[in-house]
Parts: structure tokens; C-alpha cells; sequence
């Protein structure tokens, strides 16, 4: 490894897996200062001895896959090497997927293949940091406004949260998207600002950097169009690869199972998480997971605006209880995480307390501001848009409602205008959404309302309605709601 150069007496912010190059321009120059170029070393591996490693055929490494063998690290280094310069043709790559989808991977394999997409672009340093720096991760659910509050909180507790945002499954909101309705919001930021804010406000909510991880974005687009998104060693590569790619020293997983997930099967559920932490383990970073349940929404709402003004007031100590729950289980194991609190006991009262004494919310405010969005909508929600309309969804017959399909609730969101559609380039509509869900075991009487439709135009209503009312099963005897965590992994 060569050694680290330093040009400038500021503190290093990123390493590169390339070749050294310049990482500061005059275009981003935090408190109007222009910051100097600032070399770093190379951190890729050696190349390959040719006379240990012959490469093999891209034909006999996916056959290889098909038959259930594991491949070596030079393999696997040598299939990220080829799909980044584009030797692999498209094709091969996704026969390779496929195979793996069917075939599985090691743990040994899912690691390496984990730490070569990490190592495929830039990995940014926070050593400079003193904080700890955890980040959360959630593999998407319907409601889930838990980023929105688990970061200020952390923050709070005096944990750095360098948390980028990538692609969520197709149905579900963002949490960028939920952000987006904050006027002059800006997500996108370049990795040198996104270091600087770290310093600065201790968290920030962003775009996924293209230069972290490039292969596993070339990856991740083909895994949609092949369908082998559900493969657990692809996922687990995936979502690592980038997280620690951030910075972060730490990991909390939110593995979300149900109607309402991709992850459909409870069992599936616990072996992703399962297979997450052991990787982030033999990556010498800490991690942990919760498997929740994902077959109803969480919270109250489901919407940008809506869900927005639900986080500010989870960070007031207000708003529904499961969400409540959710947000009091991450946080502890966070602050754990983080070394911030010792005991369960310790972790629970500062969670608690600073969702009670307002800092978190202050903490919230911080990074708002620090993103360019504009405080005064945290201050007064009043001021978020809100639609014209909102109408009832009745209840058909009197009963318990014994099951609700999440996803059919997100997909008629959306069809509200809720959701950004890439395919006709629509703008987000901020004040659709429901409002006011009933869950599963609550008794209802005959039309009375299972949810309160937010919504600005009619047509878009009568395309909804239909997934609202079937997203809901009534039946006259109360049902066992399910436990909102299932497991813990760690």
C-alpha cells in the first residue's frame, strides 16, 4: 500500500480504490473557503499474479455457479473487475445472476463478493470523526417513517448517521421523496459536502453517491430486469457494499417481512438478516438486525406530506404507538451499538429522553436547514400542503379487521399521485395519501371509516379505491395481531 500524502492540513475524507486522484474542487467550498486538492493512497488490491490466477472463461464460471461450486475471491474479483470495464457481456452477467439466484452463495462468497463491490469505487473515511458512526438500513416498508426520526435521535444521543438512500421497491414511497416535500429540500449532495455536514451537524440524509459501489448499481439494474432481486447473497452485497462504503462503523437492520415487503416468507426474512450480520461481522464492522412485520402499514399514514408531519410528531414523543415501538427498539439498539449507553435500561432512558426533551427534534431541524429545506414547514406542519378533498373508505359489514394487504394500500397511494413515476416523469403530489388506518384487530361498525382518502383529483381517486378496499379482510372474530418485532439478530 502506498503511503497516504497530504497535501492540505485538513483531515482525510475519502479513500479511493482507484488511482489517486484529487477529491476536493472549488465548486464545493464549505464556510466560502476553496478547499486544496488532496491526494489518498490507492486501496484496490494487487492485481492477480498471472501465473497463479489464469482467467477463466465467463462461460465456465457461470457453470460453475449452475452446479452448486463456490467460486475463489479471485474469481469473484475477477467477475467485479469485468462487469465494471465491461468485458462481462450483459447477457453473461445475467446468466451469472440467475445462477446464483438458483445456486445460492457461501457465507465466505457472500462476504467476499460484499467487499469487492465496496472496494469497486470510493470508500470515504470518517477516521477524522471522533463520533461513532452508525447508519440504519431498512429493506422498505409501507409507512415506515422510522429514518426520519432514527437519525435526529441518534444524533442526538451523540452518534454520527451518515445515511445514504438508494432504490426502494417499486411501490414504496421514499424516504427522500417523503423529505422532498420540505420546500428547498436538496438530497443530492457530493461526497466532500457530505463529509463536511457529518463534521458539522452530525447526520445526513442523501442521495446514493454513484461513486460509491459502482458495481453493484450495474448489478442491482439487471437484477430487476431478470428478476432475481430476493436473492439473499445479492441482497446482503448489495446493501453492504454501499452502507460501508459510507463510512460507517456500525449497522442497524430493519429486515421487514410480509405482504407489504419483497421478503414474503418470515423464514426467509430471519436468514437475510442472519446472513447481514454475519457478513458485517467478518467485515470487523458491528451489526444488528430486527425482523418486523410488514402485513400491515406502520403508523397512521401512508404519503409524503402525511408522513412527514407523523415523523414530526413522533419526535415531539407523540404519534401511534407502533411506530412508537419501532422507532424505541431501533434507537436502543443504535445507542448500543454505538457504545452511547451500556445496558438495555441505559439505552431505553435515552432514547426516551430525548424524544421527550425535544432535542431530537431540534437535532431533526439541524439537518433540514443544513440541506437548504425550509424550518419553519418543522415548526408549523400546518403549512405542509393538504388536499382538497378527503373521503372516507366505509366499512362493508361490521367485523374485526382481521388482515390488510400494505402493499395494495401503497400501489393506490401512488395511483393518488403520492409516488414519483419515472416512466412519465410526474411530479410528486405532496398532500395525497390516507390518514387514520385502522390495524389488524381493531372492531369496526358498518361504514364506518377503515381509512381517511387524501386526495386532489377524482379520476385518480376511482383508480385508487379499488386497491383500498381490497387491501382490507374483515372477519367476526378478533384476530391475534402479529408482533411488530419478530426476532433479533445480532
Amino acid at each position: 500500500m502506498e503511503t497516504t500524502v497530504n497535501l492540505a492540513p485538513e483531515p482525510a475524507i475519502l479513500v479511493s480504490t482507484k488511482l489517486a486522484k484529487p477529491i476536493a474542487s472549488p465548486s464545493f467550498a464549505p464556510h466560502g473557503a476553496i478547499p486544496q486538492p488532496h491526494l489518498v493512497s490507492s486501496m484496490r488490491k494487487r492485481p492477480i499474479p498471472t501465473r497463479r490466477f489464469i482467467k477463466p472463461s465467463f462461460t465456465s464460471l457461470i457453470e460453475k455457479k449452475r452446479d452448486g461450486q463456490e467460486f475463489t475471491q479471485e474469481e469473484i474479483r475477477y467477475i467485479i473487475d469485468s462487469t465494471l470495464d465491461g468485458e462481462m457481456p450483459q447477457h453473461q452477467q445475467a446468466a451469472l445472476l440467475m445462477a446464483i439466484y438458483f445456486a445460492n452463495m457461501s457465507a465466505q462468497e457472500t462476504a467476499i463478493l460484499t467487499e469487492e463491490m465496496m472496494l469497486s469505487g470510493e470508500v470515504i473515511d470518517l477516521s477524522h470523526i471522533s463520533k461513532p458512526k452508525i447508519d440504519k438500513y431498512s429493506t422498505g416498508g409501507v409507512g415506515d417513517k422510522t429514518a426520519l426520526v432514527l437519525a435526529p435521535l441518534a444524533m442526538a444521543s451523540g452518534v454520527v448517521v451518515p445515511m445514504m438512500c438508494g432504490v426502494e421497491q417499486e411501490f414504496v414511497i421514499t424516504t427522500l421523496e417523503k423529505l422532498s416535500a420540505v420546500p428547498g429540500f436538496k438530497s443530492h449532495m457530493t461526497i466532500p459536502h457530505f463529509v463536511d455536514q457529518l463534521a458539522r451537524v452530525g447526520g445526513a440524509i442523501a442521495e446514493q453517491s454513484p461513486e460509491l459501489a459502482p458495481a453493484d448499481q450495474i448489478f442491482y439494474d439487471l437484477r430487476l430486469e431478470t428478476g432475481t432481486i430476493p436473492s439473499l447473497p445479492l441482497i446482503t452485497g448489495s446493501v453492504l457494499s454501499k452502507k460501508l462504503a459510507e463510512g460507517a462503523e456500525g449497522l442497524v437492520i430493519d429486515v421487514k417481512w410480509g405482504n407489504g415487503s419483497f421478503i414474503k416468507d418470515l423464514e426467509q426474512a430471519k436468514q437475510l438478516a442472519r446472513s447481514m450480520t454475519r457478513v458485517g461481522r467478518s467485515m470487523k464492522r458491528r451489526c444488528v438486525a430486527l425482523v418486523t412485520d410488514m402485513n400491515q402499514p406502520l403508523g397512521d399514514t401512508v404519503g409524503t406530506a402525511l408522513e412527514i408531519k407523523e415523523a414530526i410528531a413522533l419526535l415531539k414523543g407523540e404519534g401511534p404507538e407502533d411506530m412508537k415501538e419501532l422507532v424505541l427498539k431501533l434507537g436502543m439498539e443504535i445507542v448500543r451499538l454505538a457504545g452511547v449507553a451500556g445496558s438495555t435500561l441505559s439505552a431505553k432512558q435515552t432514547v426516551q429522553r430525548h424524544l421527550t426533551d425535544g432535542s431530537a427534534l431540534e437535532k431533526f431541524k439541524d439537518m433540514i436547514k443544513a440541506q437548504g429545506g425550509d424550518v419553519s414547514y418543522i415548526d408549523h406542519p400546518e403549512k405542509f400542503p393538504t388536499a382538497k378533498h378527503i373521503r372516507k373508505l366505509p366499512a362493508p359489514k361490521r367485523g374485526y379487521v382481521h388482515t390488510i394487504n400494505a402493499a395494495m394500500i401503497a400501489k393506490g397511494v401512488s395511483l393518488l399521485g403520492a409516488g414519483k413515476d419515472p416512466a412519465h416523469h410526474n411530479k410528486i403530489d405532496y398532500a395525497v395519501g390516507v390518514s387514520e388506518i385502522k390495524k389488524v384487530g381493531t372492531q369496526v361498525k358498518q361504514g364506518e371509516p377503515l381509512m381517511m382518502i387524501h386526495y386532489n383529483d377524482e379520476a385518480k381517486l376511482e383508480q385508487a379505491l379499488n386497491f383500498f378496499k381490497d387491501a382490507y379482510r374483515l372477519a367476526p372474530k378478533r384476530p391475534i395481531p402479529p408482533p411488530l418485532v419478530v426476532e433479533r439478530v445480532a
